[in-house]
């Protein structure tokens, strides 16, 4: 493959980020035209389809080949500028994307990501998804680092476990009497409302099948904010699955009970990240793990 100029990547990542070309060639201070003409040359030199032109516009297979590559150039090119102690011309901050799930997010996961950001001077974006599917989002070359339920790694990756975050199946009291008066049985499973997170979320449907071996199909509603979702639990909107830390205090309270004493769900969690020799990435890394070692199971 013949070298690939730095800016018909820089571009690449500036529609796929943008979703637009208009919005990418503000960004780029290019007309709309110079942009299009930049994802063509680019696309004619390796000989692939790059983009699906949509609204917004989606990257192919080999589109998010190159933004990977685009990623770990810019990475490595700022290691070496740090290495050399020279600032980079445009002033700019570094920014490492990372994949999260929400209930990470919401419980645990942001003190440490704050203290490496504060000290080192980068920048994070943060991309929110359900912790089985943040792993994508690192194959795609999205994200440069992930915590993810997948064990094993994506393919050029590292993964190392982080611990476990339990959930419990929690209601409010009004609630369980009304719908669950004989306990957490298949009968009331089935027509009970319960709250999913958003249509990829399956903890509640994984949680029931343990009770009742089959797949049921009651009400259910959607709820898509971490914090939202505990609140729609306790004003009584349905019932759900509840990381121990939003939880508790709620019991405490008197405001929910469990469904299923003594019964639980454990999720495993992995730190995923480019095997890429990067300082930045390590450090960041490094204070994700030792919050989770001090919080997690």
């Amino acid at each position: 493959m013949p070298k690939i100029p730095s800016e018909l990547i820089d571009t690449l990542s500036a529609v796929a980020r943008e979703g637009t070309f208009d919005a990418a060639a503000r960004a780029l201070h290019l007309t709309p035209s110079a942009v299009s003409q930049r994802i063509k040359a680019l696309e004619q030199r390796v000989g692939r389809v790059l983009v699906v032109r949509s609204k917004p516009v989606r990257p192919t297979e080999a589109g998010e080949v190159l933004l990977r590559l685009g990623q770990q150039l810019a990475l490595l090119e700022e290691e070496t500028l740090r290495q050399l102690g020279t600032e980079r011309e445009d002033q700019g901050h570094t920014t490492i994307p990372i994949a999260v799930n929400a209930d990470s997010m919401a419980t645990w996961l942001l003190p440490p990501l704050t203290r490496v950001a504060v000290r080192e001077d980068i920048v994070l974006d943060l991309v929110r998804d359900d912790q089985d599917h943040t792993a994508d989002l690192l194959a795609s070359g999205r994200v440069m680092a992930a915590v993810t339920g997948e064990r094993t790694p994506v393919p050029g990756c590292t993964s190392t476990p982080l611990g476990k975050m339990r959930y419990r199946a929690y209601a409010t009291p009004d609630f369980a009497a009304r719908w669950f008066p004989d306990g957490f049985t298949a009968a009331a499973l089935s027509r009970a409302p319960r709250i999913d997170f958003d249509r990829k979320d399956t903890l509640q449907e994984r949680f029931a099948r343990r009770f009742t071996r089959r797949t049921l199909d009651p009400p259910r509603h959607y709820v898509p904010a971490s914090a939202d979702f505990a609140v729609a639990t306790r004003l009584g909107l349905g019932w759900a699955m509840l990381p121990d830390d939003h939880a508790f205090p709620a019991v405490a309270a008197g405001e929910l009970v469990d469904l299923a004493p003594g019964r639980h769900l454990d999720v495993p969690l992995h730190w995923q990240q480019w095997n890429l020799r990067s300082s930045l990435i390590d450090l960041v890394a490094a204070e994700v793990r030792s919050e989770a070692k001090r919080v997690l199971r």
